[in-house]
């Protein structure tokens, strides 16, 4: 049996891991689009680097488009079989993968447009919207805790990993020539403090562990300190500065996670009465998916619940529904503040306004998740006095700033924590996955203490295990 890493590997976007048997059956890990990764990204996701015709069977962990956003094309691409998933996980990836499909359409049609003015060739998107609609037919609903049985020689269970809404860390068991391999995917693990979601689950001792590291080298502010760090930038710049506080936010997770926060502010009467506007359709149906699964909330919010049927709504919030409304918010002179897709500010409504705005000294731009190195939002926080934004030079103007405090990713303590569960001794190797290789080092000499052992994988490495 052997495990080929052909995603997420050293980086933190595109996750994909294929296990093939001896026997030559396969099955795919994740299936996720790369993203800010600067002018290799697109060849990236044109190239899975395996035939999907070849995959038998495939696991999706979570609905994160870095997870979950190359589905469509692997079906396009000849992949015939079943994708199983959480109830959470197949209603946000049927509305992200066709969100990810309408962002290409409509940025290629202004890429397009320069290309054609330059006599190049025009790029198609990697999939239509038609293509993501339909790939939803391939998604198959499985309960956590129950041990599913794929074929004779492969089954898999669920367990919550506390993430995002249907987020799951994978547990396979595998018979390979007589020997029982037992592995686990963690997915994204995510906070034992989160302030809306269940802490991640403790699962049975395994051989081997695929183990994502994006913060493994740094530690989250206090989650509870949230509302006071949004109430301090929506005063200074919409109530001192009269600007607007642009807030690129993921739709899934992030945008329901300030949401909350503004909703506590409101609560305790310190909420600044401005308009709160959500400028992404996708955040809008994301946010109603997540209301319809409050058993995957923590204890406090079910006790938020008895008093307050809504705890992501409050005075002032408004969502836009249609591309004319996104675009009237730059005729829109009074202080407020824009939630709004991507969280990386790599594409979608964000990269718009925050082109309409940078320049202006009185508003600002508020980072509040991981940004891959090369992706606008990334480039925003080093602080460039001016910056690239869809071919035009702007100058830097706009206040940057970044939220530590929220996160969907646990950090190293919590990435510890998830696996205190487990006997080092036990585990054959530990792979780490999803984080920057600098990050994933630290992390690994930390986990070498604890007598793990650790290996790194590069893009499209072979690994066997025995």
């Amino acid at each position: 049996m052997k495990i080929t890493f052909h995603g997420a590997a050293r980086t933190v976007t595109g996750s994909k891991h294929l296990i093939t048997l001896s026997n030559g059956k396969s099955l795919l890990l994740d299936c996720g689009l790369f993203q800010g990764l600067g002018p290799e990204t697109d060849d990236l996701n044109r190239n899975f680097g395996f035939d999907p015709s070849s995959v038998n069977y495939m696991i999706l962990s979570h609905a994160h488009v870095d997870h979950c956003g190359l589905i469509p094309k692997l079906i396009k691409d000849g992949y015939k079989g079943k994708i199983f998933c959480t109830a959470g996980t197949y209603d946000l990836s049927a509305v992200l993968m066709e969100d990810s499909a309408s962002i290409q359409e409509g940025d290629l049609k202004m890429v397009n447009k320069r290309r054609s003015l330059r006599h190049e060739q025009l790029i198609s998107p990697l999939y239509t919207t038609a293509d993501a609609i339909a790939a939803t037919s391939s998604l198959v609903v499985v309960d956590y805790q129950t041990w599913h049985r794929i074929d004779d020689d492969i089954e898999f269970q669920f367990t919550d990993a506390g993430h995002i809404v249907g987020s799951t860390t994978v547990h396979l068991r595998i018979k390979e020539n007589g020997k029982l391999f037992k592995i686990t995917f963690s997915g994204d693990v995510g906070r034992y403090r989160d302030v809306i979601l269940k802490s991640p689950e403790p699962f049975e001792q395994a051989d081997y562990i695929i183990m994502e590291s994006t913060y493994g080298n740094s530690l989250h502010e206090d989650v509870a300190q949230s509302p006071d760090i949004l109430l301090d930038w929506i005063e200074r710049t919409c109530i001192q500065k009269k600007g607007k506080l642009i807030i690129p936010a993921f739709s899934v997770g992030r945008t329901q996670e300030i949401l909350f926060s503004l909703n506590q502010l409101e609560i305790e009467n310190r909420l600044p009465q401005l308009e709160y506007f959500v400028d992404s359709p996708l955040s809008s149906k994301a946010t109603e998916i997540v209301k319809k699964y409050p058993e995957y909330f923590n204890s406090r919010i079910q006790k938020i619940l008895q008093k307050d049927e809504d705890p992501f709504n409050f005075k002032g919030l408004k969502f836009t529904k249609s591309v004319e409304d996104s675009k009237l918010l730059n005729y829109y002179n009074k202080p407020c503040v824009i939630i709004s897709a991507s969280g990386m500010a790599e594409a979608g409504r964000v990269k718009h306004h925050i082109s309409n705005n940078i320049e202006d000294s009185r508003c600002a731009i508020l980072m509040t998740g991981y940004c891959e190195p090369n992706s606008l939002g990334a480039r925003l926080l080093t602080h460039p006095g001016e910056v690239t934004i869809y071919g035009q030079i702007h100058q830097v103007n706009a206040e940057i700033g970044q939220m530590k405090s929220m996160s969907a990713h646990g950090d190293y303590e919590d990435l510890l924590q998830w696996l205190s569960c487990q006997d080092p001794t036990q585990i054959k190797k530990l792979f780490l996955v999803h984080g920057e290789y600098e990050v994933q080092e630290a992390f690994r000499d930390r986990l070498m203490k604890k007598k793990f052992e650790v290996y790194i994988p590069k893009l499209h490495e072979e690994v066997g295990l025995w």
